[in-house]
């Protein structure tokens, strides 16, 4: 055997050490801005190591420590590179990036929410771990590489001390082109311990083990140890419990030739059997998700979560207004029990049938069609079970109650058994990869105490139904869905999995008289501090609705019932924005995205003023203005852990905007004043920002540069609009207005000249790239209104672009793959061109894909195939959902800055004026009152004030006809007025009467 060793010791490639830390030569620290590294040497698990001490000062950011190689290494077609690693840490993101000679192009393994070790641990990174991350080559293999990085990214913050040791590079051979041997039925009579070693025939990756066991004669406990040598043994698995069948075991990253199962509990006590063993590739169990979705593919349909089986799941948010914490439910209705947990995933058995998602249909629904408590109702023939997710409670002590009906629609009794299993899986899938990896959740220990689970030692769920029976396992014991499906329960009522997937179950048999009904209420407490009191439940029906009502209920929109749903969906999408705020911070998701960015929060805080909710945008106004650096530039985004700080430039001019915005429509002369002093400073930065072309620095603020930084004009765009607010706020406060002034007149210029240089027919998004992206460019029409002075000719070829390219192409069923709904925006656009038949065509293609559509949302990116398995986003994505606020409220009327005006009527077609009613929206004028009425060739438009008043604009109210076609004449309150379209209004209430 010791000679074998040898001979595969000798065939493999010799490592290479790059680096052993006996000195620190090449190595220098680069921390983001508020974030302290220093690089010192220290004790290593051989000689000397490196020291890396961080702290993020309470922040966030990174702190990247990076080596130059002497000399590029040139990479073969398979490495590994593996370091020693121990530290005193909290949990933070762990990134080792790999740079070529260029420095631009990065790959990286971004090991996220890391746990890192308090001894020493070799960590390994092979090739087919690492992706190409960003930069300007778009993707393919690092060939050369010239530059190391290892990274600690604020996750939890904090600080702390990592050490690093013995980095080495090491070519892998091919894998061995020969399948392992052939697995011959093995039995053992011993009832006792009892060993069987099987030998690979060569080296081999492993990614795990699928053992099929007698049916009788199975293993309950067992081992797994693996050898290269067959004389030195490392444990990989341990299982106690084990139900038999077939067990699929993860070895993540494992290497041998040697497998050992060391059995030591006979299922019957009469030996062991097993029929065949089959060994996985490694890419069966790189990460949990992967493991867990091969598992899934071997299990029936429905009994493991749909993404499992690499299909695009939709959910939406539940939880209280300004809450730090909310739930998710998925269209086949599992209950996600707070950021990055465990779910709640119910499961119907009847007439010796078990009921999952698979075997049901699933209809999402709101409350009223528009109150943010959702439903699913999912089909079992004769039976009929409803999920009904409601939040109740203040923020910082919210509950959500889960509610599941059981309803016999049959005309005679049926019986049934409802179970609720807590499973260690995410509502939010595996693609999701932002700020949390969905997927499978982490639950170490879960206990059921009379009617309370607890993960983790917390309270997660609490049933006010006693369940007849409870129990608790671990995965070594089998998929509990699978116990459901045969009957056999686990007594156990606590369970501790070393890897974080034990699952819980709760069960209610229920007796239904024909055509009745039982619930069954599960409560989670989002915090600690919740309170789950059965008071709580009497209001359920009706507390929610009238509280939901009093915050959405603010403006009415009546159109007829063959018009599109908009008041519905904008009633959903200002609840669903009240739901992801945490606190005064406005927040575009609540997983992905559960931090604030000033560019979201501008676009949002328009849609909330509009809508009536001036309070919450107060609120934001205070809290994010602070976060303002000393040298006024203004931070892109704002989290738990601080102020982020990536060079962004459309972020400056957003807080001043939002700032005149809030007194615009409020006019709130303290608070402004208050914030005058942020105003002055954002306006001097942005002036000494400018470079020699009077452009604003490159930057990533537009995430199509996010590979290497550009010119964006969305931050000139954004810049210039807050500057003319600044000099709008300044007169309008009795301030100095004139660098404002200035400044505005040179960013016009500067603007213009650079397009000038840009030959294209277009407006660009970015000076160097030339390239066309309207969305982006719609900014420029609104919030700035570029129409005043950008050239006329090159905005309508960018829109016409767009609307053959992207609307009319879609609509003509023509292929496409995928987009983003901030094309809202662009719904704006075309109605300020005067395009408006283009902007319904818009309207009535954006609407089709809210997914689900009874829940009135949109994620971030919408696919052609809605099964994708890709990223899209929060859902909803409530800046998504600002803009087609800000988009559907502008149908109705807008205000056009360069004007001073208001334009009423733009975008209503003469469908939808059949009786239309339009109570309470406000704008920077104050509240509109807007009714309609077509007869024939004749529109009646009524304008006026809701409660709070609407002041009559210098430019006065521009009001069109919806009947697309000549005017004859045209009469205000009974006078004949010039027959034309639009009408300007100098007087309120008025009565216009459009004869055609």
């Amino acid at each position: 055997m010791l000679a074998l060793a040898a001979l595969l010791l000798a065939a493999a490639p010799a490592p290479q050490v790059l680096d052993d830390f006996e000195a620190l030569q090449g190595w220098s620290a680069h921390p983001s801005e508020g974030v302290e590294l220093r690089i010192s040497q220290d004790r290593g698990f051989s000689g000397k190591a490196m020291r890396l001490d961080f702290d993020f000062h309470g922040g966030a950011g990174y702190a990247i420590a990076r080596k130059a190689l002497p000399a590029p290494l040139k990479l073969p077609a398979r490495y590994e590179l593996s370091f020693r690693i121990r530290a005193d840490a909290p949990v933070n993101d762990l990134e080792f990036k790999l740079l070529d000679a260029s420095g631009e192009n990065v790959w990286w393994m971004n090991r996220r929410r890391f746990d890192y070790p308090r001894e020493w641990t070799r960590l390994r990174t092979n090739k087919r771990q690492i992706e190409f991350a960003w930069g300007p080559k778009g993707g393919g293999d690092l060939d050369q590489l010239a530059q190391l990085e290892l990274v600690v990214t604020a996750g939890t913050g904090g600080k702390g001390t990592v050490w690093i040791d013995d980095l080495t590079f090491r070519e892998r051979e091919p894998p061995p082109k020969d399948p392992p041997p052939p697995f011959a039925p093995w039995r053992s009579p011993v009832a006792g311990t009892d060993v069987l070693i099987i030998d690979l025939g060569a080296e081999r990756e492993l990614g795990g083990l699928s053992i099929d066991w007698d049916p009788v004669d199975f293993a309950r406990a067992y081992t797994v140890e693996l050898s290269s040598d067959n004389e030195i043994w490392e444990p990989a698995y341990r299982a106690d419990g084990a139900p038999g069948g077939r067990a699929l075991i993860p070895l993540p990253e494992a290497e041998a030739r040697f497998v050992k199962l060391r059995m030591t509990k006979s299922a019957r006590g009469r030996g062991y059997a097993i029929r065949d063993v089959a060994v996985k590739p490694p890419e069966w169990s790189l990460t949990p998700n992967d493991f867990f979705s091969n598992v899934a593919k071997e299990a029936p349909r429905g009994r493991y979560p749909r993404y499992l089986l690499r299909e695009q799941t939709y959910w939406t948010v539940v939880g209280a207004s300004g809450d730090t914490s909310e739930a998710l439910i998925d269209a086949e209705g599992m209950v996600e029990t707070g950021l990055g947990g465990p779910s709640l995933e119910p499961f119907l058995a009847a007439g010796g049938r078990l009921f999952t998602w698979a075997d049901t249909g699933a209809t999402p629904s709101l409350a009223r069609g528009y109150l943010p408590i959702p439903s699913v109702v999912r089909d079992a023939g004769f039976l009929r079970l409803t999920i009904t997710a409601n939040a109740f409670g203040s923020a910082g002590r919210s509950t959500v109650y889960v509610t599941y009906r059981v309803h016999n629609r049959d005309s005679v009794p049926r019986q049934a058994t409802l179970y609720v299993a807590l499973r260690p899986f995410q509502v939010n899938p595996p693609w999701q990869f932002l700020n949390v990896r969905g997927g499978v959740a982490r639950v170490k220990e879960v206990a059921v105490e009379d009617r309370e689970v607890k993960v983790n030692g917390e309270r997660v769920a609490f049933s006010f139904n006693k369940p007849a029976e409870a129990w608790a396992s671990s995965y070594d014991q089998g998929n509990p869905v699978d116990a459901i499906a045969a009957g056999k329960h686990p007594g156990a009522k606590r369970a501790t999995d070393p890897r974080g997937w034990a699952s819980a179950v709760l069960a209610y048999p229920v007796k239904l008289p024909a055509g009745k009904w039982e619930d069954v209420v599960v409560a989670i407490p989002l915090h600690p501090q919740s309170s789950i009191g059965r008071e709580d439940l009497a209001a359920l029906e009706d507390e929610p609705s009238l509280r939901w009502g009093a915050e959405l209920d603010r403006f009415t929109l009546k159109l007829p019932p063959s018009a599109p749903p908009l008041e519905a969906v904008i009633k959903s999408q200002l609840a669903y924005i009240l739901i992801n705020r945490d606190g005064p911070s406005l927040q575009p998701g609540s997983r992905a995205y559960d931090r604030s960015w000033i560019r979201d929060g501008l676009l949002i805080s328009d849609a909330l003023l509009r809508l009536g909710h001036a309070e919450e945008v107060k609120a934001f106004e205070e809290w994010y203005a602070p976060h303002q650096r000393p040298d006024g530039s203004v931070p892109c985004c704002v989290g738990p852990r601080g102020a982020d700080p990536v060079p962004e430039h459309d972020s400056h001019g957003q807080l001043i905007s939002l700032i005149a915005n809030h007194y615009r429509f409020t006019g709130d002369r303290e608070l402004a004043l208050r914030m005058w002093p942020h105003v002055e400073s954002a306006v001097a930065f942005i002036d000494k920002a400018r470079e020699p072309s009077g452009l604003l620095p490159a930057s990533i603020s537009h995430e199509g540069y996010s590979a290497k930084p550009m010119h964006s004009y969305w931050d000139d765009f954004f810049a210039l609009n807050g500057v003319e607010d600044a000099a709008w706020l300044a007169a309008e406060l009795g301030k100095d207005a004139g660098r404002a002034q200035s400044l505005a007149s040179a960013l016009r210029r500067d603007i213009l000249a650079s397009l000038e240089r840009v030959k294209t027919p277009y407006l660009p998004g970015c000076e160097e790239l030339g390239d066309f992206d309207a969305t982006s460019t719609a900014a420029a029409l609104s919030p700035l209104d570029g129409l005043s002075f950008l050239p006329r000719r090159r905005v309508e070829a960018t829109f016409e672009r767009y609307y053959q390219e992207s609307i009319r192409a879609r609509l003509d069923g023509k292929p496409w793959v995928d987009f983003t709904p901030y094309e809202w925006r662009t719904v704006g656009s075309f109605l300020r061109l005067g395009w408006k038949s283009r902007a319904l065509e818009a309207v009535d293609l954006l609407l089709r894909f809210r997914r689900p559509s009874a829940w009135n949302h949109w994620a971030e990116v919408v696919f052609r195939d809605p099964t994708t398995p890709k990223f899209i986003g929060d859902m909803p994505h409530t800046w998504v959902g600002a803009e087609f606020i800000r988009a559907a409220l502008d149908l109705f009327a807008y205000d056009r800055p360069s004007t001073q005006s208001l334009v009423v009527g733009a975008g209503i077609p003469e469908a939808w004026a059949h009786g239309l009613e339009l109570e309470g929206v406000r704008t920077r004028y104050g509240a509109l009152s807007l009714k309609m009425d077509v007869d024939g060739a004749t529109a009646h438009v009524r304008v006026g004030a809701s409660p709070g008043g609407l002041r009559t604009p210098p430019g006065g109210i521009e009001v069109r006809s919806p009947i697309d076609r000549p005017v004859v004449s045209v009469t205000v309150n009974g006078a004949p007025a010039a027959a034309s379209a639009p009408v300007v209004l100098r007087q309120l209430p008025a009565e216009v009467v459009f004869q055609h």
